[in-house]
């Protein structure tokens, strides 16, 4: 009976199928590719190549794992001279950081000071650096690995500034900082550990980094940079004389920061300055780029004042973020009331003229901040091609309210009764930007909103609307920069039908919160504006 099938898979053999002829077999292709001459001469040199290879690997391995072997075995142990004294901020000393220490610590501090003899493999060191080899080319990372740079501030900026640095090649760093590491630290140091709270910040970078790259060397100073110090601390580097080819302000202290960028500007020392990471949460609003181009942060909008009553207006790139303050957001902190009731609030802080309040930070952001100023000093150092993208917006922002200003005052002098051809007013674009960022804080004084924002005359003058004619075919505004404010286009328009064309005082139209706001920031364009 014949049987039936049923999709059989190919390949499958049914009973009653004929047989067919297997497949030759592996071991014939073995034998007759094994009879081949060739095929001999080409897997023996695989083999040999393979053996060769392996060879050379294995005693590159075994070479430098007894290099490191001896080198740790060749370290002396270290003595428990530690001394007890105090500097005048009430820390450790700027000496071997060795007391308390525990046996890796000790360790690492003798293997440092053994590198920096010069007792380590050069090859370990460029394994190390293996990655910034070959981004920066050998040529770039040895720039790098001269270059001598110096952090000033060892918080949560600089140390995760000095961490990229280290770990990245630089090989003479200076640390100056006269504050200690303190357990509110830790949410955003970048290396500080709970067995470093009490110390000096120098020192415990140093200590912590000395096990990263113990080839790297350190010169700690455990003091407060001021106008007095600035030569010794940015002087020279000993005992070669080689002067800093970077400065890295990482200071929170306006003062310091002040005294610190007027120096190096003065002294044409390359300098790159941190802006506030405090109070900020957004990554992505980071930007570097001059000075003049910052907003949106206290301390970048206090630095910039008194530098400019130091002559300095550019010329100093920093790190800033443009990320605005919300009522949702965090804030500084205001003082509790027992504090008043200790003394006067100047003299809570840790030093004369320092910060008492405090300020939230959000423990990520000093990192990203350090790790841009870090970034930046390594493309300059290294001549490594780099170009920011700019801040856009302002420039096109001051342009059109200036724009606005121009037919204000136009309008203003039409309804005067006077021609409005050849009207010109005596305010630049600069001038704008100086109001609107500097005086009034990017906000309007009526509403305290920043967008869609215009200059307007405050008041008319007593006499009315004058021109000056003294040039054919120029007619020149009267108007003077302390007589601005800073409102939107909405609350310029009811101004302008109000105020300067309907004959009111801004004292029938707005409250007293408002007259007063605005008095305080004519005051203080009084103040700056003699200085600009």
């Amino acid at each position: 009976m014949e049987r039936r099938r049923y999709n059989q898979p190919e390949g499958v053999r049914v009973e009653g199928d004929q047989e067919e002829e297997p497949d030759p077999p592996m071991s014939s292709w073995l034998s007759r590719t094994a009879s081949s001459h060739k095929a001999q001469l080409a897997a023996t040199a695989v083999v040999s190549g393979a053996v060769v290879a392996g060879a050379i690997l294995g005693y590159q391995h075994t070479r430098r794992k007894n290099r490191v072997r001896d080198l740790k075995n060749s370290i002396p142990d270290v003595g428990e001279d530690a001394t007890k004294e105090l500097t005048e901020y009430g820390s450790a000393p700027s000496t071997e950081f060795l007391s308390n220490a525990n046996t890796e610590d000790e360790w690492s501090a003798a293997l440092a000071i053994r590198a920096r003899r010069g007792e380590y493999d050069e090859d370990l060191v460029l394994e190390q650096l293996a990655r910034n080899r070959v981004f920066l080319t050998d040529v770039g990372l040895t720039k790098l690995r001269n270059s001598f740079v110096i952090v000033v501030g060892c918080g949560g900026v600089g140390s995760h500034a000095t961490a990229a640095l280290t770990r990245s090649g630089v090989s003479k760093i200076r640390l100056i900082d006269f504050d200690q590491v303190t357990l509110s630290s830790l949410n955003r140091h970048a290396v500080a550990t709970l067995a470093d709270v009490g110390t000096q910040k120098v020192q415990c970078l140093r200590k912590r980094l000395e096990q990263i790259s113990p080839w790297v060397e350190f010169d700690c100073r455990g003091e407060l940079f001021s106008t007095l110090s600035a030569d010794r601390l940015l002087g020279p580097w000993e005992p070669s004389k080689q002067g800093p080819d970077y400065v890295i302000d990482a200071i929170d202290d306006t003062k310091s920061k002040v005294a610190l960028l007027a120096y190096c500007h003065n002294n044409s020392l390359p300098v790159i300055s941190s802006m506030g990471a405090g109070c900020k949460s957004d990554p992505t609003r980071l930007f570097i780029g001059d000075i003049s181009t910052s907003t949106e942060d206290p301390l970048s909008r206090i630095t910039r004042r008194r530098l400019r009553t130091l002559g300095i207006e550019k010329g100093i790139p920093v790190v800033y973020s443009t990320e605005k303050p919300g009522p949702e957001k965090a804030q500084l902190l205001p003082l509790p009331d027992e504090e008043f009731e200790r003394g006067k609030v100047n003299e809570l802080g840790i030093l004369p003229d320092f910060r008492a309040r405090i300020l939230p930070v959000l423990g990520t952001m000093p990192a990203v901040f350090g790790c841009a100023v870090a970034n930046h000093v390594i493309l300059e150092v290294t001549g490594y091609p780099h170009e920011y993208i700019p801040l856009k917006g302002h420039e096109k922002m001051y342009e059109a309210i200036l724009a606005n200003l121009q037919g204000l005052e136009e309008r203003l002098v039409a309804h005067a009764g006077e021609t409005i051809q050849g009207i010109r007013i005596p305010v630049s674009q600069k001038d704008v930007a100086y109001l609107v960022e500097e005086v009034f804080k990017g906000k309007s004084v009526i509403s305290g909103l920043s967008t869609r924002l215009a200059l307007v005359r405050w008041r008319l003058p007593q006499g009315g609307l004058t021109l000056d004619h003294r040039w054919q075919g120029q007619k020149n505004v009267k108007l003077e920069l302390n007589n601005l404010v800073c409102i939107t286009k909405h609350e310029a328009v009811v101004h302008e039908r109000e105020v300067l064309k309907g004959g009111k005082r801004p004292e029938d139209l707005y409250d007293r919160e408002v007259l007063e706001l605005v008095e305080e920031r004519m005051r203080e364009e009084a103040s700056f504006g003699r200085l600009r």
